[in-house]
C-alpha cells in the first residue's frame, strides 16, 4: 500500500464550496470559519492570500494554494488592505456553503475563484498535514489543466449529485497539490515520511503500515529490509526519530485514536484490530502516548464532534 494514498484517504471536503466567484476590483474576502485546510482555486485572474501571520502569497490561474487552519485568512487584490478602506472596496465575509454575491463591476478585470474546505478530524492524516506552512502555492502539473475545465463546467450543471461530483474532483486537485508540495525541496515532511524512499528503513516502514497489527520484531523487519537488526535499528532511528518498535506502537496509537472517535468498537475490539491481545496491554499504551485511557479519549471526542482539528 502506497503509504501517502493510506494517510489521505480519510481526507474529503464537506460540501462546503462556495462555487465559482466572480470578483471585479477592487474586492476583499475574508475566510473566518477556521477549517484545518482550505484549498483555493484561481480559475481566471489572481489574487493575494494574506494569512492572519505571516507574508501574503499571490496565487493565479494556472497554480493551486492550500490554506491551514483554523486561523482566518483573506484572499484580496490588493495585500496591503484587506478591510477595504480607501478603496471602496467589496469586502465579503465568506461561511461555507454560502456563495459570495457577484457585484456588478465594469472597469478592471474579474478574478473567477474556487474553494473548499477541509476539517480533517482525523488523527491518521493528521501526521502529515500538521507539517505543512501556513500558506503554500503550487503550480498545475500537465493532469490539472483539463480537471480544472471539467470542474468550472460542473458547477454551472444542477441536478442531482452535483455537490459529491465537485467535490470529489476537488479532493483530487487536493490530494495531487499535496503531492507535488512534499515532492518540493522546500517542502519539510516528517522523518518517516522522507524515509520511505531510503533502501534500508523503507522496507521497514512499509511493512509496518501495511500490517500494523502483526506482532512486528526489529530482527523480522530487518529480515525485510535485507539487513542486519544492528544496521536497521540504527539506520531507523537516525532517520525516523524512534526505533522500529517504538514507531510501530506510535502508529498503532494513532490508527486506534481514529477507531475510537469513528467507531462504535468496544476498546477490547480496537485493541485486537491495532495488534493487542488484550484491552489491558492497550490501554497502558495508549494512556501512555495519549495521556488519557482509551475510554476518557472516546468520551472527550464525543463531546465535541463539530470542533475543528487543531493546526499543530
Amino acid at each position: 500500500m502506497d503509504v501517502f494514498d493510506e494517510l489521505l484517504r480519510g481526507v474529503r471536503g464537506k460540501g462546503a464550496v462556495f462555487g465559482r466567484s466572480v470578483l471585479w476590483p477592487p474586492w476583499s474576502l475574508r475566510f473566518t470559519d477556521g477549517p484545518y485546510l482550505t484549498l483555493l482555486l484561481p480559475m481566471r485572474g489572481a489574487g493575494w492570500i494574506v494569512p492572519e501571520h505571516g507574508e501574503p502569497r499571490r496565487v493565479a490561474v494556472g497554480e493551486a494554494a492550500i490554506v491551514r487552519g483554523p486561523a482566518p485568512f483573506s484572499f484580496t487584490d490588493d495585500p496591503a488592505d484587506t478591510t477595504g478602506t480607501g478603496r471602496d472596496a467589496d469586502v465579503q465575509e465568506v461561511r461555507w456553503g454560502e456563495e459570495p454575491a457577484e457585484p456588478e463591476r465594469e472597469f478592471g478585470g474579474p478574478t473567477v475563484l474556487l474553494a473548499a474546505a477541509y476539517d480533517v478530524r482525523a488523527q491518521v492524516p493528521q501526521r502529515l498535514l500538521r507539517t505543512l506552512p501556513p500558506v503554500l502555492v503550487v503550480a498545475d502539473d500537465a493532469d490539472c489543466t483539463p480537471l480544472r475545465d471539467y470542474l468550472e463546467t460542473q458547477i454551472g450543471i444542477g441536478g442531482p449529485g452535483r455537490q459529491i461530483v465537485l467535490d470529489r474532483l476537488l479532493d483530487w486537485l487536493l490530494v495531487c497539490t499535496l503531492r507535488d508540495w512534499f515532492d518540493r525541496p522546500e517542502a519539510r515532511p516528517p522523518g518517516w515520511y522522507a524515509a520511505l524512499g531510503d533502501e534500508v528503513v523503507g522496507p521497514a516502514l512499509r511493512a509496518i503500515h501495511a500490517d500494523p497489527a502483526h506482532s512486528w520484531s526489529t530482527a523480522e523487519l530487518a529480515a525485510r529490509a535485507g539487513v542486519s537488526r544492528t544496521t536497521l535499528a540504527k539506520r531507523f532511528t537516525e532517520l525516523v526519530g524512534d526505533g522500529p518498535v517504538a514507531y510501530l506502537t506510535e502508529w498503532r496509537m494513532t490508527l486506534a485514536a481514529d477507531l475510537l472517535s469513528s467507531t462504535e468498537l468496544t476498546v477490547a475490539a480496537v485493541a485486537r484490530r491495532v495488534g493487542y491481545a488484550d484491552a489491558f496491554g492497550f490501554g497502558a499504551a495508549f494512556k501512555r502516548l495519549r495521556g488519557v485511557s482509551p475510554g476518557a479519549y472516546r468520551r472527550e471526542a464525543a463531546l465535541e464532534p463539530d470542533r475543528a482539528a487543531p493546526a499543530g
